[in-house]
């Protein structure tokens, strides 16, 4: 699409995240400790206000027909609020990465070489939907002594304003400039074509949300970019799975929570263990409200389910949906998961170390479960305290990003008058 001609009103936003992001890095690693117990502390007051705001938002996208998976993500609840204010509490107990020192050497001229942890500078996070990604988002970003420019989408206006109002107090509070957290209130399209152009001002653009958020803003950027792309996550059950296990993991993984990107979306079985297996886990899915649909294989099983196509092993549903498919060996089982997977979670049932070894080493996820759920692929679940995304592109951050994932290692180096080339120094 053609871009409008800039408007310079995300330009001006960002100088002032610019010139914030400057005062941040220089402040103290206590300082932003209370900065964002301040924040959690303003969440928790002001939990009518944000509740009433999300309310207003989740009204309007009933009214425009949004359903499913969408509305979940938009909807807080008590329940809700007090798992943010737990994950900004979560945050600001972590270690502060800025400044740790994470390897060190002396050369044989006596240069003392360090690898530092510094911010990153401005981070501009994009998504859709969820209201607790400003919270988490602002927090992780601030907490690492970076600013953040935060473009929700418009379906989640109100509830957005609503928490940036309580940070704000926050940063207020702790003598931290309001504009280490921007939010882009004007949700028009050519703001974000604005914003993903300045390459002067933004070190990091973090999409977040649908795939089709996640295409435009690779499109159209000039900043670099780490994606949170879709979750197509596989559940592998290995010839030597134990069965009761394979079908924990199944359920917990499609049932629980089928619109998160950590969810399973495709079931795949090892013809060994077809027979045991698959009977009792179509049923158990179809006790859950889960729609299977199978290979030919498959449904020998089950006549009744919906054959399975090559869209259909491509899909992240976000739905109670899952492909089946009967893979002759744990090689078919990765030779699928290559074709068809976004890079997110997978996981393999198996009681043999073997193939389970075979399996993590055949995958490029940026997680690999053995014996475990898919849903662990999480911030908070992996001891991050919180996350800013789950990147699924092979930079310097791979997998959940908490505060370490917002900082970057620059070297430090201390020397005593050292020079590379003494002799064009003599006289």
């Amino acid at each position: 699409m053609n871009a409008a001609a800039p408007s310079g009103y995300v330009r001006g936003l960002a100088l002032r995240a610019r010139a914030a992001a400057d005062i941040m890095a220089a402040s103290g690693s206590e300082q932003r400790q209370a900065l964002v117990e301040a924040m959690a502390a303003a969440v928790e007051a002001d939990r009518a206000a944000i509740l009433a705001a999300n309310a207003d938002d989740v009204q309007r996208a009933r009214t425009a027909g949004t359903a499913g998976a969408m509305l979940d993500r938009l909807s807080l609840d008590e329940r809700r609020i007090a798992g943010i204010v737990a994950a900004l509490r979560e945050i600001a107990a972590l270690p502060d990465p800025v400044g740790q020192v994470t390897r060190s050497s002396v050369r044989p001229n006596g240069l003392q070489i360090e690898r530092v942890r510094v911010p990153l500078g401005v981070i501009a996070m994009i998504y859709e939907a969820r209201p607790n990604v400003t919270a988490d988002a602002a927090a992780l970003c601030l907490k690492a002594g970076n600013a953040v420019i935060l473009r929700g989408g418009s379906e989640a206006l109100a509830s957005n304003r609503a928490i940036a109002a309580s940070l704000h107090r926050a940063l207020r509070e702790c003598g931290l400039p309001e504009a280490a957290l921007v939010l882009i209130e004007d949700t028009a399209r050519e703001h974000v074509l604005e914003l993903l152009q300045l390459a002067d001002l933004i070190d990091l653009a973090i999409p977040r949300g649908g795939e089709s958020l996640i295409r435009f803003v690779t499109e159209h950027a000039r900043v670099p970019v780490i994606k949170h792309y879709k979750g197509v996550c596989h559940l592998y059950v290995d010839a030597s799975a134990d069965r009761a296990l394979a079908a924990r993991l199944l359920l917990d993984g499609k049932a629980s929570r089928p619109g998160v990107c950590n969810a399973l979306e495709t079931l795949l079985v090892h013809r060994d263990v077809a027979d045991a297996f698959l009977p009792g886990a179509l049923a158990a899915l179809r006790g859950r409200g889960v729609e299977a649909r199978g290979c030919e294989r498959t449904r020998q099983y089950d006549a009744s389910l919906r054959p399975a196509t090559e869209a259909d092993y491509d899909a992240e549903y976000l739905d109670l949906i899952i492909a089946v498919r009967v893979v002759d060996s744990l090689g078919e089982a990765l030779a699928h998961i290559g074709r068809h997977g976004s890079g997110h979670t997978e996981v393999i049932v198996s009681e043999n170390a073997t193939a389970a070894e075979a399996f993590v080493r055949g995958t490029r996820s940026s997680a690999v479960m053995v014996n475990a759920s898919s849903r662990f692929n999480d911030g908070g679940e992996l001891g991050l305290g919180a996350e800013i995304g789950i990147s699924t592109t092979r930079l310097h951050a791979y997998g959940p990003m908490g505060l370490e994932s917002l900082t970057i290692e620059r070297f430090v180096v201390r020397g005593a008058g050292q020079v590379r080339h003494p002799d064009l120094l003599d006289p």
